[in-house]
């Protein structure tokens, strides 16, 4: 089923028809009560007036007042006939029956999920969607309540993402929870998209609002992670030293400033090394000899 659109007429002409209808109506039931006991002519002005009064009144209830963000589903004895999206006062069938819809921006927040991610690990997630009812019959029609349709899709959706991608991946190639928030917010408002469709509804957004290991492996992935920042940090100073010493060896060599046999040059790259790569401070040592003795 797909969304049409309602045959309707303006509500301002509708209204003053209808009024005009009823002033008439009451106009006449009035005169022909006066007329009645005199001639017969009153009883058939009394009857045509109260017609017409009636029919207008029952015709100024189809009037609806249709407000910015929302949508009218028109129903005539159980079947669809349009929908309604135009502000203002607007006249339909009165015989028809009209359910108010909103097509309003709106959001829903999940609950923090506790998943297992792609290697297993338990972590804790939760996210925020932006969607927003484009077909407001499928929304009235294919589902039963097409918001708790779309929470439900939307945690059905995170969880399926969570233990599709790790939270930290160990390889460079490999798109982790943590580490492409934004490619996997994508996947994941496709997803979404592909899972809500049949109810007529858009996703506009989703984002993670929470993401981290549960309690019980927190404290053991933070180590992890410290451990391994040493390692990177600790790979960065030797790089840098390394590039230091080969440095001030060729100086050294360049300049003919002093002349180093094989062991005097090794023991001086092993000095340096210690200065640079060690987390305190040297503590200088004075040879009053030589290096032999």
């Amino acid at each position: 089923m797909r969304e049409t659109t309602a045959t309707s007429a303006p509500g301002a002409l509708a209204l003053s028809l209808g009024l005009l209808g009823v002033l008439l109506g009451a106009g006449v039931t009035v005169f022909g009560a006066v007329l009645a006991s005199e001639s017969a002519l009153g009883i058939v002005l009394i009857i045509v007036g109260a017609v017409t009064l009636l029919g207008s009144v029952f015709a100024m209830c189809g009037l609806n007042m249709v407000a910015p963000g929302e949508a009218r589903v028109v129903q005539l004895f159980g079947r669809y006939t349009g929908t309604l999206r135009v502000d203002g006062l607007r006249w339909v069938n009165p015989l028809t029956t009209r359910t108010r819809i909103s097509t309003r921006v709106r959001n829903h927040e999940t609950a923090v999920l506790k998943v297992n991610d792609a290697y297993g690990n338990p972590i804790e997630l939760a996210a925020v969607v932006v969607w927003q009812v484009t077909d407001t019959a499928q929304a009235t029609f294919e589902v039963d309540d097409y918001v708790e349709f779309v929470s439900t899709q939307t945690e059905a959706a995170v969880r399926h993402i969570a233990i599709e991608y790790p939270y930290d991946a160990h390889d460079d190639d490999q798109l982790s929870l943590r580490g492409n928030a934004e490619e996997i917010t994508e996947k994941l408002a496709v997803e979404l998209t592909a899972r809500v469709r049949s109810a007529g509804v858009t996703i506009v957004e989703s984002r993670f609002t929470h993401l981290a290991y549960a309690p019980e492996i927190a404290s053991a992935m933070l180590q992890r992670q410290q451990a391994g920042a040493v390692v990177a940090a600790r790979q960065t100073i030797v790089d840098g030293a390394v590039g230091m010493v080969e440095d001030a060896m060729r100086r050294l060599e360049t300049e003919d400033f002093v002349e180093l046999d094989d062991e005097r040059r090794a023991s001086m790259v092993s000095n340096l090394l210690v200065v640079l790569c060690g987390d305190r401070s040297p503590q200088p040592v004075m040879n009053t000899g030589t290096l032999y003795q």
